[in-house]
């Protein structure tokens, strides 16, 4: 069993705050859970209204299907168009 571990910190620009931030974010966590079938969480900024760090998991057998799926979702990000990519970082455990 592989476990993907994506750690993507996130600049929200159109966020005012953080009631509009939790919006975007619960809009773009939701998207992620459905298209890809993934857990998500926001693990850092709480209280920055522009910046949160995010932390997907996957599961799988085979390293490069979870290697895949998260590269996959890095450019979902990246093509969301509320947010933008500032880092990231992704293991295989």
């Amino acid at each position: 069993m592989i476990i993907g571990i994506l750690r993507i910190v996130l600049f929200i620009g159109n966020s005012n705050s953080l009631k509009s931030k939790r919006m975007i974010l619960h809009s773009l966590k939701a998207r992620l859970r459905n298209k890809f079938n993934i857990a998500i969480s926001e693990i850092d900024d709480h209280d920055k209204w522009q910046r949160s760090t995010l932390v997907v998991v996957g599961v799988g057998r085979d390293r490069r299907y979870i290697d895949g799926q998260l590269s996959k979702i890095i450019n979902f990000v990246e093509n969301f168009s509320q947010v933008s990519i500032v880092d990231y970082n992704m293991e295989m455990a």
